[in-house]
């Protein structure tokens, strides 16, 4: 597996959250500082199911869960954005959704901003409902060139079964496209593999407790599961 030189990294809002509530500043902390100390070009996509789920929010329309659920991801990449300055590395928010806080997504900035050392945040989904912030990420991993999208997740790859609640569920190491399209996995929405496919574009899914991926990741080394072109 080589090494990407251009990394997507993809951050559910449970990355953020803690037994403190919405937000653990250790848990940011610790998250930023990893992000800071990789040696790679990293733009991150971020979620915002700390805050709000919209696909998970029987209380409110859909169109307007989702609609909150956007906005919910600009204020994460904001705090994502404070902790990584004071890891020390620069970063820069682009969204979706305008706001005057952030800038808005335009991938030839989010590339030079790259090649100049920052970390960008893509915020804001894409901008419509309907839509997840997996399909986001696979979108601006598309857009600015990544060699590779890895996603952070709860569990550390994809399984036979939902290792919550089997315990004959086994990793996969390496998947194919087609065969997590055709076999409907939920770690990734199937959207996002689909344009990652049509694109060559490998995915990782690994967990983001774990200290040692990320960095094992940013080196090529094996980690989690890979989805890929069929080999």
């Amino acid at each position: 597996m080589r090494a990407p030189s251009r990394l997507l990294l993809k951050l559910s809002g449970e990355a953020f959250q803690g037994e403190e509530g919405a937000y653990s500043p250790l848990r940011l902390d610790a998250m930023s500082a990893e992000i800071a100390a990789l040696p790679i070009e990293t733009a991150i996509v971020v979620g915002g199911g700390n805050i709000l789920r919209g696909a998970k929010s029987p209380w409110l329309d859909r169109i307007d869960a989702d609609t909150l659920g956007m906005l919910a991801t600009i204020i994460n990449a904001l705090a994502l954005r404070a902790a990584l300055e004071n890891a020390g590395r620069e970063a820069v928010v682009q969204s979706a959704v305008a706001t005057e806080l952030t800038d808005p997504v335009a991938p030839w900035k989010a590339r030079r901003s790259l090649e100049n050392g920052a970390v960008v945040i893509f915020a804001g989904g894409t901008g419509n409902p309907l839509v997840t912030t997996d399909t986001a990420a696979a979108v601006r991993a598309v857009s600015i060139r990544a060699d590779l999208l890895a996603k952070g997740s709860t569990v550390s790859g994809v399984f036979t079964q939902d290792p919550k609640t089997s315990g004959a569920a086994s990793r996969l190491d390496l998947i194919s496209f087609d065969e997590y399209l055709a076999r409907r996995y939920g770690v990734m929405d199937l959207v996002a593999v689909e344009i990652c496919r049509e694109h060559d574009l490998p995915i990782v899914i690994y967990d983001f407790t774990d200290a040692s991926a990320l960095p094992a990741i940013a080196q090529g080394r094996r980690v989690g599961t890979r989805i890929g072109p069929a080999t």
